[in-house]
């Protein structure tokens, strides 16, 4: 940050002061908006797009994905992680939604692990497909919060007037979603 300016009065230092002090009261409410007091704000509804009877699922065969390019990785993979690995790359069945852009395709990369290759997913939506775990759970990661001043507290007041407002999380977004699919023929439950 700049140096503060050299006020040529007295009236004139008092006035820099008061807006350096408000200045600083919404420095740090921005810097208490953490995560975890982001992920406390409601979730915004929306409805579902994809709509299918259970007797149609039971019929259906859904298209198995796979990655649309790989890139490679130098770096060795960490045996450590092996089965937490072997647990993400499962396979589940899901249907992919795009609450933002309806009807577009998701396009992406993942990398979940070191050693692991980059890969780029084109995955259509609002139709079931079978994808690995780590695909579903970073279609369901993609969200966003937005934040609001609140005019309900009031920050500070001079000579010019009051001022009123705070940062605040009003709502969180999920982005993309991508909601399990399950068939009434199996007898397991497959969720991520």
């Amino acid at each position: 940050m700049a140096d503060k300016p050299k006020a040529t009065s007295s009236l004139a230092e008092k006035e820099l002061d008061k807006v350096e002090a408000q200045f600083k009261d919404f420095d740090q409410q921005v810097k208490n908006l953490t995560q975890d007091a982001m992920n406390t704000a409601p979730l915004k509804e929306f409805e579902q797009q994809t709509k299918i009877a259970q007797k149609d699922l039971a019929k259906m065969d859904f298209p198995i994905m796979k990655p649309h390019k790989t890139i490679g990785s130098r770096e060795k993979f960490n045996e450590a992680w092996r089965d937490s690995y072997n647990f993400y790359n499962e396979r589940v069945d899901i249907t992919a939604e795009n609450k933002e852009i309806v009807g577009e395709m998701l396009d992406f990369w993942t990398k979940p692990y070191p050693g692991m290759p980059a890969e780029e997913w084109k995955i259509p939506v609002n139709v079931p497909v079978n994808v690995p775990r780590y695909v579903a759970e970073r279609i369901d990661n993609c969200r966003y919060h937005e934040l609001h001043m609140e005019q309900s507290s009031q920050t500070g007041s001079d000579g010019m007037g009051s001022y009123y407002g705070s940062m605040a999380v009003k709502k969180t977004v999920q982005r993309l979603e991508a909601k399990p699919v399950v068939k009434k023929t199996s007898l397991y439950m497959s969720s991520f």
